[in-house]
């Protein structure tokens, strides 16, 4: 095996290990890791020898950052669309893979996990959050929508967090992660090593996560949680930003910030995650995934995307100019075109 390859692939004991391994690109998913981390999933899962997969990120900073954001903006801007589109439809296609998977799927996050890193870890059947462990799906912010899977799993957090999530793009860290069920394991960090060479040796998965999980201490967003279920069940984001401005005149600092923090993203797609998370809530993963597909089929039709892009990743001045720049002037019409079936060209998922 490549150990300079972008992920590595092996068998080690008694599992199958996935090595995210751009670690100066923070492990940022392309098509190409996408594809090995399939094959490899597919031939594990009928080998006997593979009793579990562990999935890991090199570095200290990241399990895995995101797609490769940038790449992809490039392929749309130079109208490359169906190269693009290869990318999401081989990625939500592997998240699917992920979510059905037959043996115990172990994702080691000690570093930041966001965008394409969640859906390489979050539909697994455990989630280990080491110490750096930071969760975000920031994609509001880069006129983008939370994909690979989200529209499944944030409507299922406890209460309205995944809507927050969805519509601030705020981190969240440890202690927060198990509490909304993000991670289903805490570890320290200087503990990840030991428990990794022990399910490679075979040992129980259950029993070893459990014996290795640390307390990581009180989650700080359970003093927001009322507030944010009492907010974010408005029943549209001028809502949500109406009753946070409510709170935030009653005093409420974190309700302020998170106010003036929406008020920088972009107002479609802020629109669109919205939505996603309504419907989200009774749509099956699959079906889930083929409305993704739907959005990001149309996503490169607007100006947001490119801008959000250019703003955050490229030039960096953080001063996105969105079109539409305000909440009312994002039609019913606009967003729901990304919802609507692309008849022969809907994401296959079987």
């Amino acid at each position: 095996m490549d150990e300079n390859a972008d992920v590595v692939c092996e068998k080690q004991g008694a599992a199958g290990v996935v090595t995210l391994n751009r670690p100066r690109a923070l492990n940022a998913l392309t098509l190409t890791m996408v594809r090995r981390m399939r094959e490899a999933l597919d031939a594990w899962a009928d080998d006997p020898q593979v009793t579990r997969v562990i999935v890991q990120g090199a570095g200290e900073k990241a399990f895995c950052a995101g797609g490769d954001i940038r790449r992809l903006t490039e392929l749309l801007q130079a109208g490359e669309r169906e190269e693009a589109l290869a990318f999401w439809r081989e990625e939500y296609r592997l998240n699917i893979a992920i979510k059905r998977y037959p043996k115990p799927y172990i994702s080691l996050i000690d570093g930041i996990v966001m965008g394409g890193g969640v859906g390489v870890s979050l539909h697994g059947s455990h989630r280990v959050a080491g110490e750096r462990y930071l969760f975000a799906m920031p994609e509001v912010g880069i006129g983008f929508f939370p994909d690979v899977g989200a529209t499944y799993a944030l409507p299922r957090l406890p209460g309205q967090a995944g809507m927050y999530l969805a519509l601030t793009g705020e981190r969240v860290k440890q202690a927060d992660a198990l509490a909304l069920g993000l991670a289903t394991h805490a570890v320290a960090s200087g503990g990840m090593d030991a428990l990794r060479q022990a399910l490679i040796a075979g040992a129980p998965v259950e029993e070893t996560l459990a014996q290795a999980s640390t307390d990581p201490g009180p989650a700080p967003l359970d003093a927001e949680r009322s507030l944010i279920d009492s907010c974010f069940a408005a029943e549209s984001v001028t809502a949500v930003l109406q009753r946070l401005d409510e709170a935030a005149g009653q005093g409420s600092e974190f309700a302020a910030k998170t106010a003036a923090g929406m008020r920088t993203k972009s107002p479609t797609s802020m629109s669109i995650a919205f939505e996603q998370v309504r419907r989200g809530a009774s749509l099956d993963f699959e079906e889930a995934m083929r409305t993704e597909f739907r959005i990001v089929s149309r996503i490169g039709e607007g100006r947001d995307f490119f801008e959000g892009v250019r703003a955050v990743l490229i030039d960096k001045d953080n001063q996105p100019r969105w079109d539409p720049a305000s909440l009312d002037s994002v039609t019913r019409d606009a967003v729901d075109r990304h919802f609507a079936s692309l008849g022969p060209h809907e994401l296959e998922t079987a």
